[in-house]
Order: C-alpha cells, then sequence, then structure tokens
C-alpha cells in the first residue's frame, strides 16, 4: 500500500525536541517526493522568530522537554554525532520546497507578527483553514 500523498504537520509545541522533529519529519517526506506542509501556531511561531541583536537564532532558546535548559545547547551536541541540527533541518525543508504556514490566530495569540519572522524562510500567512485547505485527504496529518 502507497503512503500518503501528502504530509501535513501541525507544529504547535514550542520546545528544543518537538520543533525538530516535526523539521525531521518534514526534511524527510519531502526527501521522498512527499509534498509537505508545516503549520507552525501557538508556541510552535517562536521557531521561526528572527535572530536577535547579537544574531544568534532564536530557536537556539527553545526550552527542553524536560524544561531544564535551551535548545541550543543539544543542538550543538547533534551536531557533534553527526545528527542533523535544526538549522540544517530548516533549510533543507526550505531547499526542498517544504511549505511552511503561520498560524494567523497563533501569531495574535503570542503577540507576535509576521514581520518579526525569519526572511530566509519563505512563510506564508494562514489560518486553520487555509491549512486544511492546503491538506491532502489521502495524506497525513500529524500534531506535534
Amino acid at each position: 500500500m502507497p503512503g500518503p500523498d501528502h504530509l501535513s504537520v501541525i507544529v504547535f509545541s514550542g520546545t528544543f525536541e518537538k520543533v525538530h522533529y516535526a523539521l525531521v519529519l518534514g526534511a524527510s517526506a519531502a526527501a521522498t517526493g512527499r509534498p509537505t506542509t508545516l503549520f507552525f501556531t501557538m508556541d510552535g511561531c517562536r521557531a521561526l522568530l528572527r535572530p536577535g541583536e547579537d544574531g544568534e537564532p532564536a530557536w537556539r532558546h527553545l526550552p527542553l522537554d524536560s524544561g531544564t535548559g535551551k535548545g541550543g545547547a543539544v543542538d550543538d551536541s547533534y551536531g557533534a554525532k553527526g545528527v542533523a541540527t535544526f538549522e540544517e533541518l530548516l533549510m533543507a525543508c526550505v531547499e526542498m520546497g517544504v511549505q511552511f504556514m503561520v498560524c494567523e490566530m497563533g501569531l495574535r495569540a503570542m503577540n507576535l507578527d509576521h514581520d518579526t519572522l525569519r526572511d530566509d524562510v519563505p512563510i506564508q500567512d494562514g489560518g486553520v483553514v487555509t491549512f486544511l485547505n492546503d491538506a491532502s485527504k489521502d495524506g497525513a496529518m500529524v500534531f506535534v
């Protein structure tokens, strides 16, 4: 039986591990030829914030699931172990044409707006209806 013809991932969590794995899913699906949409909402939107004034990517400050630390240190350890880093996965998704969609409601709920998001990631504004209309009846939907 063939796999889903489209992967739609709702990136709701703002923890480093969950967003990192959503990027793993997105990059893997795109690498296997599946159209993929990553829909960032609520705390997940913070993963796409612009770098700080010091140039450090905002995602490095995402909390860990355990609540004991920040994602940057884990990402550094991933890179040292040969595990794809957050930035590598993010850029792979961009290069392979993964669609990035950011929930308008999620941005408002987090007191953010589109101008606070990264310039190097093509991000489409949308809402739940836009996301659902983008999904395929023969696709898979994952909530992270």
